[in-house]
């Protein structure tokens, strides 16, 4: 695993043409294995099942380590003795590759009553400000201060409050969680995101003796406890690694299955790829996928908080539908900025017409061409993968770093599903920086 911007970075090469087909077995999901981690400081020993090999996982057990944790990383099970933390002071440097490590401080400051952590980095995708954040902490009783790029939060004791989000935030609602868990009192969280992630945070904290309830919903609410103990846990199955590689299918005309799916997840993906003409069937935990030899275009869809259609897969689903049959329009409310993977699909022959960054007019070609493309984010890096199993020639993905950080062999699955796809690794001078991944 390569990640922190070394002197080696990998691409991905692609010879398209081939039809999917097969299977493969889902792994554990990164949007929920970061938080559960986080979540670690609030107790004692937790043994963790099903953790993703992926760079952010890595990242993020050296937070933990940073911290004073003791782990361990065995197969696909992670072991977090946190009894000997001793800080409360996130690393500058870990903190400046990934965004998600913001969790940390909600876990922290309701542990030792203070944090102190620096504005965060991760994938570019716009303006993605932690207010929320700070604003849960205020209203659970902490002073929370700025100095330039450096965060202050303290509080003698959180209090159990009433804590409204103004905008429906995936991270600022885990990190309310976590802070109120050994608040004293009881909090509420309204508007709170419902994401199968927090649902899976709290089966996590549930079972190290927290008392959450609500998540999935729109209220969650805390009752605060003196401490948390000794947890066993196994991470949810990831819904966007599934509807990527469910996309891989639809793009290539498949017929392919995947083990170890939660429907229930996946559906808003499912429904969408039912408008393209997709046939995806639910099987004992598993889904199947028969599709079309050319997709129908889908005249319009929107991203939006769960349970509308993530924008996780927006970029995946432009790269599919770059090929549908006739116009379709996909517009991006999550992100403002989630639209570099749309020049780099021009590259191979898409006709693409970008509105505001945050609205595309997609017109379908018959058929993509390889070209050589780069990954600027994670999922951008995923749709061009994508995009070259159903193009003509072979398509070079660079920068490998990104895609490395939330899908495990991304390459190894694809060619159990018959795809020619290799993973090389190469010495680049043009490595991307820390702050940039």
């Amino acid at each position: 695993m390569i990640y922190g911007g070394g002197d080696f970075v990998g691409e991905y090469r692609i010879t398209g043409g081939a039809r999917l087909t097969g299977e493969v077995t889902i792994g554990g999901s990164k949007n929920a294995v970061l938080p559960i981690l986080a979540a670690t400081v609030l107790g004692k020993r937790s043994v963790i099942h099903n953790c993703p090999k992926i760079s952010d996982t890595y990242c993020t057990i050296d937070i933990l380590r940073g911290l004073g944790c003791d782990v361990g990383f065995d197969g696909h099970t992670i072991v977090v003795d946190a009894r000997g933390i001793a800080s409360h002071h996130l690393p500058e440097d870990l903190m400046d590759k990934m965004r998600s490590s913001i969790i940390f401080a909600g876990g922290l400051l309701g542990r030792f009553g203070l944090v102190v952590a620096h504005y965060p980095g991760g994938c570019s995708l716009g303006d993605r400000p932690i207010d929320l954040h700070l604003e849960a902490f205020r209203q659970l009783g902490a002073l929370v201060e700025e100095e330039g790029q450096v965060i202050y939060a303290r509080a003698k004791k959180l209090a159990g409050a009433r804590v409204v989000m103004k905008k429906t935030s995936v991270g600022a609602t885990q990190n309310a969680i976590l802070a109120a868990v050994l608040a004293k009192g009881t909090t509420t969280i309204e508007n709170a995101a419902r994401e199968p992630e927090i649902v899976d945070l709290q089966r996590f904290l549930v079972a190290a003796g927290a008392k959450v309830t609500g998540a999935g919903t729109s209220t969650v609410i805390i009752e605060g406890v003196a401490e948390l103990g000794d947890v066993e846990h196994t991470i949810m199955p990831d819904r966007i690694v599934a509807g990527t590689y469910l996309a891989a299918g639809a793009i290539t005309g498949g017929h392919i299955r995947l083990n170890n799916v939660v429907y229930e997840d996946i559906k808003p993906i499912a429904d969408r790829l039912a408008d393209a003409g997709v046939t995806v069937t639910l099987e004992e935990k598993a889904v199947a996928l028969a599709a079309p030899q050319r997709l129908a275009a889908i005249d319009y869809m929107a991203t939006g908080p769960h349970p509308g259609f993530p924008t996780d897969m927006q970029p995946q689903f432009t790269a599919m539908l770059a090929t549908a049959h006739g116009n379709s329009i996909i517009s991006e409310k999550v992100f403002d900025a989630r639209d570099k993977h749309v020049a780099e699909l021009a590259k191979m022959g898409a006709d693409i017409r970008n509105v505001d960054r945050k609205r595309f007019h997609i017109s379908g070609v018959q058929r993509l061409h390889g070209a050589v493309v780069e990954a600027h984010d994670l999922r951008c890096g995923a749709a061009l993968i994508l995009a070259g199993l159903g193009a003509y020639g072979e398509t070079v993905v660079g920068n490998s770093i990104y895609v490395e950080r939330g899908y495990e062999a991304i390459h190894q699955d694809l060619q159990a599903l018959g795809a020619d796809v290799k993973f090389v690794t190469a010495r680049s001078q043009n490595n991307p920086k820390p702050q940039d991944i």
